[in-house]
């Protein structure tokens, strides 16, 4: 009977959702890195089962490499997400320093190679968590629908970087104890969490930026609190009487250009006086409209869903209830006009 590791089943699931997102009815420029991460993951289990699998031993010098360039993709991923402030294009070649430094080790001091793999992982778990610190108005090109699900995939990149640093301390530890006879279940193991990588990152869609931090003293705030109303006035009107809340492809992003103002004004504007996220406040535009399709239509929840400008029957059930604390159904049945 043939042989086949558990890292090549990995592969091959790995580029089963490689090619299901190539050929997928909206391609986006802005998934180009989450492809280079799953080919980077489906390449290095390949060469994870040519190493463990079939003991070619000289692929343990490959194996650091492809192991340091996978936390920087990761964070370049979800980087290409946000909107990029001048000098930041010239900053990102900073994350070529990795895989440089693991290959200047592999050849002046090969003994730090695992402790330098461990401390790569854990900073840029942390440092992911600090780029999803401000929540799921960061992500200001998300569709609505989707933009929770989005930052929920960033923590989990982030924790999945954390336990593969776990796996790493595994695998050195048992190297030092028991001279590596357990180190091909662990990598095994380990390999699957590649697609912890990739399975969420899939939603996610879009670029973000963190929110303005609120003026400190009287005079200021009282100033920001003038701009705020200003700025939420001019996406009430946008929302209510140019109806672009029913726009299903509506982003934080494009609602600020349509506006003429900073997506960063937008959500800090919503944040102070409707003291709710950016995501929530277009959905209360798209559930006034439901509810009204509801109260004077017969048309069915699900029409009603997409009109208002509602992708998924998940998320229109959470933020109906959310906003009515009923059901679609239940809402209709009490507030439809009695028969004359």
């Amino acid at each position: 009977m043939i042989f086949l590791p558990l890292p090549f089943v990995v592969a091959l699931l790995l580029v089963i959702l490689l090619v299901a997102t190539l050929r997928s009815d909206e391609p986006r420029k802005g998934l180009r890195p989450f492809l280079a991460l799953i080919c980077l993951c489906a390449v290095q289990s390949i060469i994870m089962g040519l190493r463990w699998g079939y003991d070619v031993a000289v692929l343990r010098y490959v194996l650091p490499v492809l192991a340091s360039c996978l936390p920087p993709l990761v964070l370049a991923s979800f980087r290409s997400l946000i909107h990029r402030e001048a000098g930041a294009s010239r900053a990102r070649w900073l994350h070529a320093a990795p895989p440089l430094g693991i290959i200047a080790l592999l050849v002046l001091s090969p003994v730090l190679i695992d402790g330098a793999v461990i401390v790569l992982f854990v900073g840029y778990a942390l440092a992911l968590l600090n780029l999803g610190r401000t929540g799921p108005d960061a992500l200001d090109e998300a569709r609505f629908d989707g933009v929770h699900a989005a930052h929920r995939a960033l923590l989990i990149a982030a924790a999945a970087l954390c336990i593969s640093a776990l796996f790493d301390l595994a695998i050195f530890l048992d190297f030092q104890w028991s001279k590596g006879a357990n180190a091909a279940l662990i990598v095994s193991n380990a390999n699957l969490l590649a697609l912890l990588f990739l399975g969420p990152t899939a939603i996610v869609a879009a670029r973000a930026r963190p929110l303005p931090v609120v003026a400190s003293n009287i005079e200021q705030a009282e100033l920001l609190a003038a701009k705020d109303r200003e700025v939420l006035d001019r996406i009430d009107h946008l929302l209510a009487e140019q109806q672009l809340s029913r726009d299903e492809n509506l982003t934080l992003s494009r609602l600020a250009r349509r506006a003429g103002v900073p997506a960063r004004l937008i959500s800090g504007a919503v944040n102070r006086l409707a003291r709710k996220n950016v995501s929530q406040y277009i959905n209360d535009f798209r559930i006034a409209e439901a509810c009204r399709l509801l109260r004077e239509t017969d048309m069915p929840v699900t029409a009603a869903m997409l009109e208002s400008g509602f992708q998924t029957k998940s998320n229109f059930n959470r933020e109906f209830r959310r906003v009515t604390s009923l059901s679609p159904a239940s809402w209709r049945e009490r507030n439809r006009p009695s028969p004359p």
